[in-house]
């Protein structure tokens, strides 16, 4: 597989770039059908997407960039996963849908400048540790199949925030 050849950033850069395709398609889109499916694909892309950044690429980064970037990045991720699980338990129909998935896009381009375009960006930052970036982007991209694999045979559970609290 050649996703397998990718450094860590670069898989992640182009989960980036398929996920903004998919929001360009959603806001296309017309028909609930086709939205739903949509907006169901933009959600597990994104929670195949955080899993693989947290369990592997910011757990290898801890300690060797700002830790509060990293730290930024997780709470980020905690509100698009509850905006994530609020979309995947509607339809289409309901009153809110199409507002919440253009949130959610609003939140994960943020979250992407952030991790690659900003100076100092979490990316840049990365680029300059002794982390082997190839290594790791192994690791993510067999994690990565295997999610993908669960999502496609039995679906992947709602995300789970890390860092926010339930009230």
């Amino acid at each position: 597989m050649a996703e397998t050849s990718q450094d860590a950033i670069k898989l992640l850069t182009q989960d980036h770039r398929e996920v903004e395709a998919l929001f360009e398609k959603f806001e296309k889109a017309s028909g609930d059908g086709a939205k739903e499916k949509l907006a169901r694909q933009i959600c597990t892309e994104l929670k195949i997407h955080a899993m693989i950044e947290e369990e592997i690429f910011y757990p290898a980064l801890r300690g060797k960039i700002e830790d509060d970037d990293l730290d930024e990045a997780v709470v980020e991720h905690d509100g698009a996963k509850v905006l994530i699980n609020d979309i995947e338990a509607g339809e289409p129909d309901d009153k809110y849908y199409d507002a919440k998935v253009k949130v959610l896009q609003e939140e994960i381009e943020h979250h992407v400048r952030e991790e690659e375009k900003m100076h100092g960006s979490i990316f840049s930052q990365a680029r300059k540790t002794d982390v082997d970036l190839d290594m790791l982007g192994e690791r993510m991209a067999a994690r990565k199949a295997e999610l993908k694999q669960r999502a496609e045979t039995e679906g992947l559970p709602p995300a789970e925030p890390a860092a926010l609290t339930e009230a």
